[in-house]
This record gives C-alpha cells, structure tokens and sequence, in this order.
C-alpha cells in the first residue's frame, strides 16, 4: 500500500440500484391525462367520465401490464393439423391473451354501443374506454376493433343481424370452436384483401357461387385475415352480381368446421399477441350481406368503424409512450438533477404531451360524430387517420430516446409500442388511400365541406395563426388534386385539432398552434419561445 489507492469498496456496494425509476403502477390513470378528461367532458359529460373510470384504474394494475408483457411474449401458434393428421385450422393463444380478451368484452369495449339501451354519448363512452385500455395492450384490439366494426356493416342484412347480434352483444367472452348458436358471446373477424390487389379490393379474385339454399360457396385466397379465430368473419367475393359482402361462420350451425384453411400467420413486425392469417376458402360456406354488387358500400361501414380505431389506437400508443417517458423523466437524474428539469428534456416532453394532445382530443371528437350521426364524419376521419397514425412512429422513437438505452431494451416495454406504431397508418387504407378518401369525400359531398368550415367557424377570430392555417386551407380545398391530397388531409387534420383544443384547453391551445401551424420544425422538441413547458409536462406526468 501507497496510501494513494482509494479504499476498498464492498462487492455487495456494486449492486445496489439506484437512479432507477420505481415500477409504473397507476391508481388513477386518469389523473395524468387532461385531455381526455376534458374532452369526454367538452363533448359528452361528467356521468361519461365516471363511467369509465373502472376500466381505466384497471388498466394501470400490475396485473394488466403483465398480461400484456406475456402476450407478447408468448404469440399465438398455428395447428392445421391434428396429431392424427385432421385437418383442424386452429391458432393456439396464451392465457394472458384470453386475461386481456375477457376484461376488454366485459367492459364492452366490443360492442356495448350497439345495444338499444346503450344511451346518448355511447360511442363517446366506449371510445374513451378503449383509449385506456389500449394502453395496456395493442394487439388484442384488432377482434375488439372487429366486432365493434361490424355490426353495423351486418345490418345491412336484417335476418343475420337479428341471429347474431345477441351473442355479438354479450359481455362474455366464449373463446372455442363451436357453433355460433351454441356460445355465449361472439366476435367477429375480416377478410378483405388479396395478394393480387390490396387495398384496391374490386380485383379481388374470390368467387361466391349461389347454392341454392341461401348460402354461397366462396373459393379463393385472402392474403391479411384479421382474428381467425373469432367466430363470425365478413369477407368480399365476387358473386354473379359482382363483388359482395359475405358472412361466414367458423363453425357451421350444424357443428362441422366451414372450410376456412388457415395457411400460416403472418410474421409481423409488431402486433405480436394478435394472429393475423392468410387464409383459404375451400368451398365455404356464406351469407350474402346486402345486394350483390354492392360489396364495397356494404363493408364500408366497417370500414369506417376501424379507422376510427386506428385513430384511437394510435393516441392511445403515442398516450402511453408518453406516460412511460414522463415517469422516467420524473425519477432519474442526470448532471446533477431530474431529467424533468433538464430545460432540453422539458422541452421534449412537452412537445410529445401537446402530439398526445392534439391526439386525443381529436379521436375523442370523432367518437362523438358517431353518436350525433354528423356527415363530417366522412371527411374528418380520414383525414385525422393520414395526421394522427403517421404521426405515431416519430413521436413514439422520440419518447423511446427519453429513456435513453434503457428504452432501447424490451425489459422497458418501449421497443413493444415502437413496433405499433406504424400498423394503425397501415391498416384499413395506407397514407396515400386516406388522403385520396379525403379528396373523394371533398368532391361527393359538397355538403360536408360546408359542415367543416362551420365547424373551424366556432373559434374564427381566436387567434390569426389558426385563422391564416384556415385560409390555406380553403386554398388547398379549392384546387384540390391527387398530388397535393396528403397536404389537405394533413390542413384538415392540424385545422381541426388547433380548434378543437383551443376549445377543450384553451391553456394548451395557445402553445398547440404555437408550434403546429407557426414555423415547424420537423425534429421533436423545438417549440417557440415562450412555451410553457413545464405546465404541460406537469399535466401528463404520473403521480409517485
């Protein structure tokens, strides 16, 4: 010894943690997320508030972000085959994901709008729930999304509607194959796309051959089927009329299989917990929903349901990004103080609370455009599906870099969210399909576009940076064309978000149009001086 080297430490001193952000438990959920309260409030009421609240204490358990871990980490797994060699076209789930299933169609977050006692702000009600809850986890979303979709899609068909949709109304969750008939609660998949088309359904290839007894025999390949292990799917097959809306069992009522032949399941860059198959028609059997040759129009009110979700589940996952970087901020440190009051750090934060902002409010809206039955609807939402779903991988990255490496690695449940984000802009119409949806709604109906500027009218005058993003927007609409569709759908979208926050939130909506409709940079965390960024990431930050 020198007497320079320093002194020993103990081993046991090496191990001790520290700087580590406790477990993200939750009592209130809603205590952190101003904005949906104040949306569910601005557009339904405090009774729908308190509706929710069970499902959102809920989804903030321990219990519930462990169901979502295992379901993820264990993914479902195809058995075509039986160990003696029967054919058997089974998708094996586990347990957490039947956990997750079974809570999610409790709360009704399948189909309780539909019920005739479902009352005012119904589809207000659920989306906020199904908000929450998606938090927890995405992938089980996709049957809930299915079935909430479509019902009304099946009442184009009276007679399906009234034998199916009790069980589709159940509250419980019957998971087996099994006649429909002989389960207590059902769910529905969809098979929409082929390898051939795509998103341009009317070259799909599938035929459907009247039998003579009502039922058609469908026989082709579909390349994306969602949850095919539910019990009822709508599918399009070209039928002597022409490309048609069906309704096939997975069991048929006589206790044989229907001839669906699941091919494998796709490997997919997120989604883990939820099968996605390709499957077969080998002579299935159907039930024509609608007229023949009017698929499209048909499914479209399907479709609509899921873009809805899209919207939804994309502010739920940038909402939960959030929260998990928030948390982190508030408990670690770094160059001798927390990272929530790193003035680089606040910043970040902030903006990724004012993107969660626009989100939900957004989505919360669009939930209550269902209950009013508003023709806005057909514009809006798939322009706030182009804004919201592309928006959601950047700003979920950028809440991943909040946790630094730590985020990188699954443990921290980030790299799960980050592999989300980009399905919601994929599925049910990419970037470019939405955007021309928009121009399509634009030029159709005339009278929607009127139902838009009437809308943007109840804050004209608030402030000029709206007023001059409006303006544009007029521009835009005037000399709409396919090259510049994802400008107007991204003006519709920022338009009505500024507005609809200013209203919600007046204390954000200065800082929202501040940093959205000024001067934008295109990296997270530039906001304009003067922001108050410490209020709003005070708002979103988790309690303890």
């Amino acid at each position: 010894m020198t007497g320079t080297e320093p002194p020993a430490r103990p081993l046991d001193s090496t191990h001790d943690v520290i700087n580590q952000p406790p477990p993200l438990h939750r009592a209130d959920p809603l205590a952190c997320d101003p904005a949906l309260v104040s949306a569910v409030r601005a557009f339904g009421s405090d009774s729908v508030l308190d509706s929710i609240d069970s499902v959102a204490r809920e989804s903030a358990t321990a219990e519930a972000r462990e169901h979502g871990r295992l379901a993820n980490e264990h993914p479902p797994v195809l058995h075509t085959h039986d160990r003696y060699g029967n054919r058997v076209d089974e998708v094996e789930f586990h347990p957490s994901w039947h956990w997750l299933m079974t809570r999610a169609v409790a709360h009704g977050l399948h189909a309780a709008p539909w019920a005739p006692d479902a009352g005012k702000h119904a589809h207000l009600r659920r989306a906020a729930a199904f908000s929450v809850w998606s938090q927890v986890e995405a992938g089980h979303g996709c049957p809930i999304s299915m079935t909430y979709a479509a019902i009304p899609a099946l009442r184009h068909e009276p007679g399906l509607a009234e034998r199916y949709e009790p069980g589709l109304l159940s509250s419980a969750y019957d998971f087996g194959m099994r006649p429909a008939e002989a389960k207590a609660g059902l769910l529905v998949g969809m098979s929409m796309t082929e390898k051939q088309g795509g998103s341009d359904v009317r070259v799909n290839s599938t035929t459907a051959t009247p039998s003579g007894d009502g039922t058609y025999a469908l026989v082709g390949h579909k390349w994306f089927t969602s949850a095919p292990m539910n019990d009822l799917f709508l599918t399009l097959a070209q039928a002597p009329g022409g490309l048609t809306c069906f309704l096939l069992p997975r069991v048929l009522p006589d206790g044989t299989r229907n001839a669906l032949r699941l091919q494998r399941l796709k490997d997919k860059l997120g989604n883990k917990s939820n099968a996605s198959a390709e499957l077969e028609y080998a002579g299935a059997t159907g039930w024509r929903v609608g007229d023949e040759g009017r698929g499209v129009r048909t499914i479209i009110e399907m479709v609509t349901m899921t873009r809805l979700d899209c919207v939804l589940g994309s502010a739920a996952n940038i909402r939960a990004a959030l929260t998990e970087a928030a948390h982190h901020a508030a408990h670690r440190s770094a160059f001798g103080a927390l990272l929530r009051d790193q003035p680089a750090m606040t910043a970040v934060l902030a903006d990724l609370a004012l993107e969660s902002e626009g989100a939900t409010v957004l989505g919360m809206w669009l939930a209550s455009l269902v209950d009013s039955g508003s023709p806005l609807l057909r514009l809006a939402l798939p322009a706030a599906k182009f804004l919201v779903c592309k928006r959601a991988p950047g700003v979920v990255a950028e809440a991943l870099e909040c946790l630094g490496g730590n985020g990188y690695i699954e443990d921290s449940g980030m790299p799960r969210l980050y592999r989300e984000a980009p399905l919601m802009s994929i599925w049910e119409g990419s970037g470019n399909v939405t955007a021309l949806d928009v121009l399509r709604a634009l030029s159709r109906e005339p009278s929607v576009v009127e139902a838009l500027w009437a809308e943007l009218a109840v804050t004209a005058g608030a402030d000029a940076r709206l007023d001059a993003a409006v303006a544009e927007l007029r521009s835009e609409i005037a000399e709409a064309s396919p090259e510049r569709a994802r400008r107007v759908a991204e003006l519709i979208a920022l338009c009505l978000q500024a507005s609809l926050v200013l209203r919600v939130a007046p204390e954000v909506g200065e800082a929202f149009i501040a940093s959205r409709l000024g001067a934008r940079s295109g990296v997270l965390g530039v906001l304009p001086r003067g922001v108050r960024t410490r209020d709003l990431v005070d708002r979103v930050t988790p309690a303890g």
